[in-house]
Formats: structure tokens, C-alpha cells, sequence
């Protein structure tokens, strides 16, 4: 399989391996599935080799990698392992056995909450805050406010899908948090 051998060619590239399922979960949704991502490894070494590259930099590279529940688990601790950095759970309400801080946010339909482990960061420590996608972006803004309640500083997420429609990359870069993307889906 050819592999790309640009910046614009890796978005391209990743975006061709993309599924997307019509009126999943509900009508009138464009589900966007990075199942196909995972299940090809050389497509997954692409995608993960994307996010390490670039966090090699020195100015970019954290201390430590946090993931969201549940795919931010997935290519966050693979980035974690190839950046010789930790990684850190934020899980779903519940699912964490140690103390943790808690953050509620919105959804469409209701609120849902995620959790931190007290222990998880330390003061001062930089932070790569990493899931799969973007959408409203109220997941990855209580990412960022777990950690920085815990001292941390979030010095950029990153996601493989961006659906800029959505407000979830605007909201996020609103409060000054840089924000890596590698594949947009606006007006697709």
C-alpha cells in the first residue's frame, strides 16, 4: 500500500479510511467511524506516526498524554508509548477506583460527566489532551478543566477528525487552546 509523503497527502490519506454511516446514531447524522483506521496497520502506523512526528518537536512534546473515553484511549497511549511519556485516563463517571475530580458538561440531549484521577498530573506538568474527534467540543473542554484544576498546563489537544460545523474547534480555540487536527469534515 502507498503511503503518503506530504502533510496534505497523510490528511488525505487518513480521510480515505474513514467511514462514514449515514443516520447513525439517530437521522440525519454522518457518523464519521475511524474503526477502518485501526483495523489496516499501515494506515494505523500513518495515523500514529502523524501525531508522534509532530510532537517530536521539542517546543510541542509533552510530559505527559491524556485520553478521553474511550477512543482517546486508543491513540492517545499509543502516542504516550511512542513519545516515552505517560499516559492518563479521563474516563466516564464511575469508572476510576481512586479519588478523582469530576467535570459535568452538556450534551445535545442531557449532561454527562468525566473523570480524573486526584494523583493524575502534577503541578506545572504539560499536557497533550488527545480523542478521536471534535464535535461540540464539551468532552475536550472538561478535559482541559480537569487538568488544569489539577495544575496542569494543556499546552494543545489533538484529534484525528475535526467537524469544524459543529463549534467544538472554535469553542476550543476561544480559550486559547491550540489544537491539532488531522482530517476536517467541514461541509462533507
Amino acid at each position: 500500500m502507498p503511503t503518503p509523503s506530504s502533510a496534505l497527502n497523510v490528511s488525505e490519506f487518513l480521510r480515505e479510511h474513514i467511514r462514514t454511516v449515514a443516520d447513525w446514531p439517530s437521522a440525519g447524522v454522518q457518523f464519521r467511524d475511524i474503526t477502518p483506521l485501526l483495523q489496516n496497520p499501515q494506515v494505523f502506523r500513518v495515523l500514529i506516526d502523524a501525531f508522534v512526528h509532530h510532537y517530536m518537536d521539542p517546543t510541542l512534546r509533552p510530559d505527559v498524554v491524556a485520553g478521553l473515553d474511550a477512543r482517546g484511549f486508543i491513540i492517545g497511549a499509543v502516542v504516550a508509548y511512542e513519545l516515552n511519556v505517560g499516559f492518563v485516563p479521563i474516563r466516564k463517571k464511575g469508572k476510576l477506583p481512586f479519588t478523582t475530580v469530576q467535570e459535568t458538561y452538556e450534551l445535545e440531549y442531557g449532561s454527562a460527566t468525566v473523570e480524573l484521577h486526584t494523583d493524575a498530573v502534577t503541578r506545572g506538568q504539560r499536557v497533550l489532551l488527545i480523542d478521536d474527534l471534535i464535535a461540540t467540543g464539551g468532552t475536550m473542554i472538561a478535559g482541559v478543566k480537569l487538568l488544569e484544576r489539577l495544575g496542569a498546563v494543556v499546552t494543545e489537544c489533538a484529534v484525528i477528525v475535526d467537524l469544524p460545523e459543529l463549534g467544538g474547534s472554535a469553542r476550543l480555540k476561544a480559550l486559547g487552546k491550540p489544537l491539532l487536527t488531522l482530517v476536517d469534515f467541514e461541509g462533507h
